[in-house]
């Protein structure tokens, strides 16, 4: 069993749960490592200062017990210095680089999602696709992030839409081109099982067809959650482990504390979870 997660929000951004709640759920759990990544963009951004002060509490009280890391989900379009202290970036890409008075998340609705492809794009939805994954092949440029967050986030509500075909080449071939660059960067991607574990999806992030290709580009991989409750904290993780041996993988990374306190990245077998 995976015993960690990176991917982990609390009532300091979106999250249902208190971060010591969270804390108490990874160790009924068994988890030995736990990394918190609220979120800093523009509609969510917590309280930093606080934030940090209680994460750095929950390290002291809980030591010896459980492994918890300070990090940060940042949006590609947020700034960076928001964050300061954080010991791993999440890069993700929420928001379209558009201009509209109204949200330009592609994850907040599908009204929304469809008045951006509307007014933004004309009605064509491989064209904000498109925007979509130029923008995401930033993320590491203007980031420097740790790992990729839920890399084909613009699907979110896509088994519902069926606004486009994520098989058609004029959706895959931006998806991949963004995909091949950001590996070229040396920057992992997780495997995020938030909108699967929450029954939103039938698939995983990135879906089994481009997470094949992240394996033939030489990609490396995390597991995560995308937990906002304790229910959630190792959702879908079985599913991930088979997806990722299935596609070819053959160890996923961690992250842990070495004795001198500094982040390091660590490899576990896939076969042995």
């Amino acid at each position: 069993m995976l015993r960690a997660n990176y991917h982990t929000h609390t009532t300091f951004c979106d999250g249902d749960n208190t971060a010591e709640e969270m804390v108490d759920r990874a160790l009924e759990l068994g988890f030995e490592q736990l990394g918190f990544s609220g979120h800093m963009d523009e509609e969510i951004h917590m309280d930093w200062r606080a934030y940090k002060a209680e994460i750095e509490r929950l390290k002291g009280a809980y030591a010896g017990r459980l492994d918890i890391i300070c990090g940060v989900e940042l949006d590609t379009l947020y700034d960076p210095t928001s964050c300061p202290g954080a010991e791993y970036l999440i890069g993700s890409t929420h928001y379209l680089d558009v201009d509209v008075p109204f949200s330009r998340a592609v994850d907040w609705g599908e009204e929304v999602s469809q008045r951006l492809c509307d007014e933004c794009f004309g009605g064509d939805w491989y064209a904000l696709c498109r925007s979509y994954y130029d923008l995401e092949a930033q993320v590491y440029d203007r980031l420097k992030c740790a790992f990729v967050g839920h890399f084909d986030l613009v699907t979110r509500f896509n088994d519902a839409m069926r606004a486009f075909d994520e098989n058609d080449p004029r959706y895959l071939g931006p998806a991949l081109e963004a995909m091949e660059y950001l590996v070229s960067q040396g920057v992992a991607f997780e495997i995020n099982c938030g909108a699967h574990n929450r029954g939103r999806k039938e698939e995983l992030y990135p879906r089994r067809s481009l997470l094949k290709a992240l394996r033939s580009f030489g990609g490396e991989i995390f597991i995560n959650s995308d937990a906002h409750q304790t229910s959630c904290l190792n959702g879908s993780f079985d599913v991930a482990v088979e997806r990722a041996l299935e596609c070819g993988f053959t160890h996923v990374n961690i992250f842990s504390h070495s004795p001198y306190g500094m982040l390091e990245t660590r490899q576990l077998a896939l076969d042995a979870l």
